[in-house]
């Protein structure tokens, strides 16, 4: 094989892979090994790069004719432990050494298993409180009027909130179903939000807040889902007119940005911020991951489930955006969500 023709086999393949020669010498190593693990042994023993007894014996058995194997290791980098697996291979007199990171797997793994277990807290909670009503009316509160309005209404407020959950749960499935298929819909977020605002006028007076809106007159238009960004910005926008300070007010504002880094190019910024208690910015980095809360006996007493910022970080990841978030305790919060401008669709 060609130097040429194994460079291209060995970057084709996206998994790390070396090539040990007859003589133990690292004699390749694909951009993917040499990211995870250097490339300072190259040309070298395969030892002075990879000093793992693991390795090692499968590269002697390799080169020693008795064919290839399989092997697992860990290996600290960065001050975390990472667990790796190698398939060797012996081509022609070389042993091909083939990695694969199996802590993503695990961490996968591990982010299903707390998925489930939180789902089925999320949801024991009000069906015991369900069954619980159910068995009291059942027994001594039957003939009570008022205990059972009370129960009742207890009983509606647990269930709607287990309607909620599983809403939220069905529709965090189809944005993660979605993911790898981008929206071409043209969206004039400026309508958009204006819409939400609109749809949104009834939660606002009951919340005692003044929803202020400063949006450009003209299109900003994104190539979108518009049902999804719907759902963000009422996601957005409901947590700031339930978490903003009664009296106070809540404020959307749509501009352009010159510039966004990842997709080189124009964009649009929609700020909304309230101006109530805020919270520590340490929060910050876990607020889109499914179930965290703040404060969790206030998110369930506001009616959160815990997933309305997992699903708008999915859908705005989908539109090649970010969501930026600050807050400080005692100042409030904002909220950005930007996303990549449709050239020829710029707001003023």
């Amino acid at each position: 094989m060609t130097p040429e023709a194994l460079d291209l086999f060995m970057n084709g393949v996206p998994a790390p892979l070396m090539l040990v020669d007859d003589q133990a010498r690292l004699s390749a190593i694909n951009d993917a090994a040499a990211e995870v693990f250097g490339a300072s042994g190259l040309g070298r023993h395969y030892a002075s790069q990879m000093r793992q007894p693991a390795v090692a014996r499968l590269v002697e058995l390799g080169l020693g004719g008795m064919g290839g194997g399989r092997a697992e290791f860990r290996l600290l980098q960065g001050g975390r432990e990472r667990n790796f697996s190698v398939q060797a291979t012996v081509i022609s007199g070389q042993v091909l050494l083939a990695f694969e990171d199996l802590s993503l797997t695990e961490e996968a793994d591990q982010i299903r298993r707390d998925f489930v277990a939180n789902v089925s807290h999320e949801l024991k909670t009000p069906l015991t409180a369900l069954i619980g009503f159910i068995e009291t009316l059942r027994g001594a509160a039957r003939d009570d009027a008022s205990a059972r309005d009370r129960f009742l209404a207890v009983m509606e407020r647990e269930a709607g909130r287990m309607s909620r959950l599983i809403t939220d749960l069905l529709s965090l499935s189809r944005v993660e179903s979605l993911a790898r298929q981008s929206p071409r819909e043209l969206v004039d977020m400026a309508i958009l939000v204006r819409a939400s605002a609109a749809a949104l006028k009834p939660m606002v007076e009951g919340a005692g807040v003044e929803l202020r809106l400063d949006v450009p007159e003209g299109p900003c238009m994104v190539l979108g889902d518009a049902d999804q960004l719907t759902q963000v910005v009422n996601n957005l926008a409901e947590n700031a007119i339930k978490y903003g300070a009664s009296g106070e007010g809540v404020e959307m504002t749509l501009r352009g940005e010159n510039h966004l880094s990842w997709v080189s190019g124009p964009g649009l910024r929609l700020d909304i911020v309230d101006h109530g208690e805020g919270f520590d910015p340490v929060h910050i980095p876990r607020l889109t991951e499914r179930f965290y809360r703040v404060d969790d006996h206030r998110s369930r007493e506001k009616g959160g489930t815990g997933l309305g910022l997992a699903i708008a970080k999915h859908i705005i990841q989908r539109h090649k955006g970010r969501l930026v978030i600050q807050s400080e305790p005692e100042k409030g919060s904002t909220f950005s969500v930007l996303l990549p401008l449709h050239q020829g669709g710029a707001g003023g």
